[in-house]
């Protein structure tokens, strides 16, 4: 890809990913102020906005920690979201480039909380 279709490529990820930390936060809001199915839409909406976000970059040779980075916000909302398979499919995606020892740790941290959380179901 030439440099200015990774610049758009770029701003389109930024773009979705800008929405999706504004609609988690808002989702915080609303849950404080008690009104959770607002909550559970603004954090369904920035799951999707996230996971927009990462899948732009799902090609191994994207730039890292960005990707990797990426899909742990996405699985993590994703995980918010109860979408647990999702969750999983944007770990496994996450560690299949080369993120960076802290970034994998994490995601690798996700799994175990994960498999803890499906058990408890």
């Amino acid at each position: 890809m030439h440099v200015n279709g990774l610049a758009g490529q770029m701003n389109e990820i930024n773009k979705f990913h800008d929405e999706a930390m504004n609609l988690a936060e808002r989702a915080v809001v609303a849950k404080v102020k008690g009104n959770l199915q607002q909550a559970h839409e603004l954090l369904r909406k920035a799951y999707e906005n996230e996971a927009r976000a990462a899948y732009l970059l799902i090609d191994v040779s994207s730039p890292e920690p960005t990707r990797s980075v990426l899909f742990r916000s996405a699985a993590s909302l994703a995980i918010d979201c109860n979408e647990l398979r999702e969750a999983e499919k944007l770990i496994a995606i996450g560690l299949s480039g080369n993120p960076p020892p802290d970034i994998s740790k994490e995601l690798r941290g996700m799994i175990k909380s994960h498999g803890r959380q499906k058990e408890s179901q």
